[in-house]
């Protein structure tokens, strides 16, 4: 069996060693014939903005792509989801509980904390929603520009079975502009359900 092929990843990424996730992770993705492909910058804080999400297999497509570049990528949920018998599993993997009732709301936990680390990474998927949406949400380009990181798009190409880190994308204009050419990243991607595209 070929061993997968994956981005070289720089020192400043944040890494975490999965160990044998990492080999398991790597095999799953082989066998099942995808790759992982494009490049990381060097930027220590960055937005992993995975597209087109229309399926649950989605995350678990992200979670095996995380295990086996051994890297450390956060992401936030309700604070409702983080409860037993699911919130240790949540949270070893990067799971980070969000208050919707806090004063500064979502952006502003979020942006605060990019500021708390030295090194952070977070993964999200700009739709917001499984189900076919025309509007994506504009929370992750105003996350980008206020806590000054950038934005890697990432396609999960299901018909080429691709996995590909775009080049990053600097967040400074206005951001109804900066989401419609940010979707063009994703314009020839095929989603696990196109229908819902």
């Amino acid at each position: 069996m070929s061993l997968l092929k994956i981005p070289t990843v720089p020192a400043c990424i944040p890494r975490r060693n999965y160990g044998v996730l990492r080999r398991l992770a790597s095999k799953a993705l082989v066998l099942n014939g995808w790759t992982v492909c494009g490049e990381l910058p060097e930027q220590p804080k960055l937005i992993l903005a995975v597209a087109p999400h229309t399926s649950n297999w989605d995350f678990f497509l992200g979670i095996a792509a995380m295990f086996s570049l051994n890297i450390k990528v956060s992401f936030f949920g309700k604070a409702s989801i983080f409860r037993w018998p699911v919130k240790s599993l949540l949270t070893a993997i990067g799971g980070i509980a969000v208050d919707r009732s806090h004063s500064h709301g979502v952006v502003g936990q979020i942006v605060e904390e990019f500021k708390r680390n030295d090194k952070f990474i977070l993964g999200l998927a700009p739709e917001g929603t499984r189900s076919k949406t025309l509007e994506w949400k504009t929370g992750f380009l105003q996350i980008a520009k206020q806590a000054n990181v950038p934005v890697v798009p990432v396609s999960f190409d299901f018909a080429k079975k691709e996995i590909r880190f775009h080049p990053a994308c600097a967040i400074t204009g206005e951001i109804k502009q900066e989401l419609v050419e940010f979707k063009q990243v994703f314009s020839n991607v095929c989603a696990k359900n196109p229908q819902a595209v």
